[in-house]
């Protein structure tokens, strides 16, 4: 069985999509439409623009959807899953290829989102940490223990995790896992404490604009990252996608689900690539993967 992952922020580069437009008329066009949708030239953006630009939430978002739906869409008859997953934004593509809501849909609600994300990351400063080499559940119990807030975000990987929350409270973090044998905590450079409670604002928002939107059974199951299970039907695909924002990413147990239900064959679709291709294999040396 074949799954297709959608990678989320950070798999941005300057000219993304570029490449592709020149060669294919039917990605152009689907390029020129989303600029339409959304109202200003984000292609010109993601051809042309500043690496700085690209890092912009409200930039990054539809950027990385838009190229990565393009990319499926380029498959043709060749995209035919058996399941997908998006890596937190990610999963909003996986949806849209999964046919659970349109292209333009999906594009307005990413809008909503990294707009809500943006708004949520001016009213409170927050921050977040990649942990590496050390377990889970050390990690949770010493979060659990500091305060203001700092929560588990990302399971990126067996030992690779990100933590989110309070720029104080990241500082703390970062002294007590190092303390306590992390080989490493990085200081992400980001916009805001992404998949943590300081996201509430913009899940409320978040909320209401998806509650606007016809969600329909997708074409094929679609592990979330909210539960990491596969899930076909439509109003618990709303509420975990709503979840999302201020609860963690469990990718790890997402593919470790996957492999669990016989899903042996991985493709990476979108971004800069390898990304989740690289995660896989530090989750299982065993399963196939390969990016476009």
């Amino acid at each position: 069985m074949r799954a297709y992952l959608f990678p989320g922020q950070g798999s941005q580069f300057v000219g993304m999509g570029l490449d592709d437009c020149t060669k294919s008329p039917m990605i152009k066009e689907l390029y020129q439409q989303a600029d339409q949708i959304l109202g200003f030239p984000l292609s010109d953006v993601m051809f042309h623009g500043a690496e700085e630009d690209l890092k912009e939430t409200r930039i990054t978002q539809p950027a990385i959807f838009l190229h990565s739906f393009a990319r499926m869409r380029a498959l043709g008859d060749d995209f035919n899953p058996q399941a997908v997953a998006g890596h937190s934004l990610g999963e909003f593509t996986a949806l849209a290829a999964a046919q659970t809501f349109s292209f333009e849909e999906a594009l307005l609600l990413v809008k909503e989102r990294a707009e809500a994300m943006q708004a949520a990351c001016d009213e409170q400063e927050g921050t977040m940490a990649a942990v590496v080499g050390i377990d889970d559940e050390l990690v949770e119990k010493i979060c659990a223990e500091i305060s203001p807030v700092v929560v588990p975000a990302n399971y990126n990987s067996p030992g690779q995790l990100v933590i989110s929350g309070t720029v104080e409270g990241i500082q703390k973090a970062i002294e007590q896992l190092t303390n306590a044998g992390a080989k490493k905590v990085i200081p992400l450079v980001v916009g805001g404490a992404f998949h943590s409670p300081l996201m509430e604002s913009a899940r409320e928002r978040l909320s209401k604009a998806i509650a606007t939107v016809e969600f329909r059974k997708p074409i094929c199951a679609i592990y979330q990252n909210v539960n990491a299970s596969a899930t076909s039907d439509p109003e618990l695909i709303k509420q975990n996608l709503v979840s999302q924002l201020t609860s963690p990413v469990r990718w790890t147990q997402t593919i470790q689900n996957m492999l669990h239900d016989h899903i042996t064959s991985f493709v990476e679709v979108g971004g800069k690539g390898r990304i989740l291709a690289g995660l896989l294999r530090r989750i299982s040396r065993d399963a196939e993967v390969e990016s476009i």
